[in-house]
Protein backbone atom coordinates (compact mmCIF):
# COMPACT_ATOMS: atom_id res chain seq x y z
CA UNK A 1 0.00 0.00 0.00
CA UNK A 2 1.26 3.03 -1.02
CA UNK A 3 1.63 5.65 2.17
CA UNK A 4 -0.72 9.11 1.77
CA UNK A 5 0.88 12.20 1.68
CA UNK A 6 0.89 14.28 5.05
CA UNK A 7 -1.05 17.06 3.43
CA UNK A 8 -3.44 15.45 1.37
CA UNK A 9 -6.48 15.46 3.60
CA UNK A 10 -5.24 19.48 4.05
CA UNK A 11 -5.07 19.87 0.14
CA UNK A 12 -8.40 18.17 -0.45
CA UNK A 13 -10.26 19.90 2.33
CA UNK A 14 -8.99 23.15 0.74
CA UNK A 15 -9.69 22.72 -2.55
CA UNK A 16 -12.95 21.22 -1.86
CA UNK A 17 -13.68 24.49 0.33
CA UNK A 18 -12.82 26.52 -2.82
CA UNK A 19 -9.66 27.50 -1.43
CA UNK A 20 -6.25 27.58 -3.18
CA UNK A 21 -3.73 25.31 -0.60
CA UNK A 22 -1.16 27.75 0.14
CA UNK A 23 1.62 26.56 2.48
CA UNK A 24 0.61 28.82 5.69
CA UNK A 25 -3.22 27.69 4.60
CA UNK A 26 -2.11 24.27 4.97
CA UNK A 27 0.05 24.17 8.23
CA UNK A 28 -3.04 26.38 10.10
CA UNK A 29 -5.20 23.52 8.86
CA UNK A 30 -3.29 21.01 10.24
CA UNK A 31 -2.93 22.70 13.43
CA UNK A 32 -6.39 23.20 13.53
CA UNK A 33 -7.77 19.53 12.70
CA UNK A 34 -5.35 17.60 13.28
CA UNK A 35 -6.43 17.15 17.24
CA UNK A 36 -10.42 16.85 16.55
CA UNK A 37 -12.83 18.68 17.27
CA UNK A 38 -11.52 21.94 19.61
CA UNK A 39 -12.21 25.90 19.68
CA UNK A 40 -9.72 28.24 19.28
CA UNK A 41 -8.89 32.11 19.60
CA UNK A 42 -6.86 33.12 16.88
CA UNK A 43 -4.27 34.01 19.82
CA UNK A 44 -4.09 30.84 20.80
CA UNK A 45 -3.67 29.64 17.10
CA UNK A 46 -1.00 31.83 16.13
CA UNK A 47 1.11 31.13 19.76
CA UNK A 48 0.60 27.21 18.41
CA UNK A 49 1.73 28.34 15.29
CA UNK A 50 5.06 30.13 16.12
CA UNK A 51 5.52 26.75 18.97
CA UNK A 52 5.66 24.24 15.65
CA UNK A 53 8.47 27.29 14.27
CA UNK A 54 5.67 28.21 11.92
CA UNK A 55 6.74 31.64 10.34
CA UNK A 56 3.40 33.31 10.45
CA UNK A 57 2.09 36.42 11.43
CA UNK A 58 -1.12 37.04 14.54
CA UNK A 59 -2.97 39.09 11.09
CA UNK A 60 -2.51 36.05 8.88
CA UNK A 61 -3.80 33.76 11.43
CA UNK A 62 -7.05 36.24 11.87
CA UNK A 63 -7.45 36.37 7.72
CA UNK A 64 -7.20 32.39 7.38
CA UNK A 65 -9.57 31.57 9.97
CA UNK A 66 -12.23 34.13 8.31
CA UNK A 67 -11.38 32.78 5.03
CA UNK A 68 -12.16 28.94 6.57
CA UNK A 69 -15.29 30.34 8.58
CA UNK A 70 -16.79 31.43 4.98
CA UNK A 71 -15.47 28.72 3.44
CA UNK A 72 -17.33 26.59 5.76
CA UNK A 73 -14.71 24.94 7.32
CA UNK A 74 -14.66 26.48 11.17
CA UNK A 75 -17.76 28.45 12.57
CA UNK A 76 -17.11 31.43 14.73
CA UNK A 77 -18.64 31.55 18.49
CA UNK A 78 -18.67 34.97 19.70
CA UNK A 79 -18.92 35.34 23.67
CA UNK A 80 -18.27 38.92 23.72
CA UNK A 81 -17.65 41.93 22.03
CA UNK A 82 -14.03 41.47 20.61
CA UNK A 83 -13.68 37.61 21.89
CA UNK A 84 -13.88 35.10 19.13
CA UNK A 85 -13.43 30.96 18.98
CA UNK A 86 -13.05 29.41 15.87
CA UNK A 87 -14.73 26.30 16.51
CA UNK A 88 -13.85 22.94 13.98
CA UNK A 89 -17.20 21.24 14.64
CA UNK A 90 -19.57 22.77 12.04
CA UNK A 91 -22.44 20.66 12.95
CA UNK A 92 -25.67 22.19 14.63
CA UNK A 93 -24.69 22.42 18.43
CA UNK A 94 -24.37 25.06 21.14
CA UNK A 95 -21.75 26.14 23.87
CA UNK A 96 -21.15 26.23 27.71
CA UNK A 97 -18.76 29.01 28.32
CA UNK A 98 -16.79 28.67 31.36
CA UNK A 99 -16.33 32.50 32.85
CA UNK A 100 -13.40 32.39 34.44
CA UNK A 101 -11.17 30.02 32.60
CA UNK A 102 -12.80 31.39 28.96
CA UNK A 103 -13.35 27.49 28.07
CA UNK A 104 -15.89 26.44 25.64
CA UNK A 105 -17.72 23.01 26.04
CA UNK A 106 -20.09 21.60 23.03
CA UNK A 107 -23.51 21.08 24.03
CA UNK A 108 -25.22 18.84 21.18
CA UNK A 109 -27.64 20.33 19.56
CA UNK A 110 -30.55 17.68 20.37
CA UNK A 111 -29.85 18.44 23.71
CA UNK A 112 -31.51 21.87 23.72
CA UNK A 113 -34.44 23.14 22.68
CA UNK A 114 -35.45 26.70 21.86
CA UNK A 115 -38.99 27.78 21.49
CA UNK A 116 -41.57 30.90 20.99
CA UNK A 117 -38.84 32.43 18.53
CA UNK A 118 -40.52 35.52 17.72
CA UNK A 119 -41.03 35.87 14.00
CA UNK A 120 -38.08 36.88 12.11
CA UNK A 121 -38.32 40.20 9.84
CA UNK A 122 -40.35 40.54 6.44
CA UNK A 123 -38.72 38.87 3.89
CA UNK A 124 -36.10 36.85 6.24
CA UNK A 125 -36.32 33.13 7.75
CA UNK A 126 -34.31 32.03 10.66
CA UNK A 127 -31.23 30.14 9.29
CA UNK A 128 -29.59 29.26 12.79
CA UNK A 129 -29.87 29.45 16.23
CA UNK A 130 -26.28 29.73 18.82
CA UNK A 131 -26.70 29.34 22.33
CA UNK A 132 -24.08 30.09 24.45
CA UNK A 133 -25.11 29.41 28.19
CA UNK A 134 -22.38 30.84 30.51
CA UNK A 135 -21.38 28.82 33.87
CA UNK A 136 -19.54 30.03 36.67
CA UNK A 137 -18.51 28.19 40.06
CA UNK A 138 -19.54 29.30 43.39
CA UNK A 139 -16.41 30.48 44.22
CA UNK A 140 -16.16 32.77 41.25
CA UNK A 141 -18.99 35.26 41.95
Amino acid sequence: MIPARPYAFAIDRLRKAGLRPTRQRLALLRLMFDGGDRHVTAEQLHAEALAAKLRVSLATVYNTLNQFTAAGLLREVVVEAGRSYFDTNTSDHHHFFFEASGRLQDIPGADLKVSDLPPPPAGTTVSRVDVIVRVKSPDNN
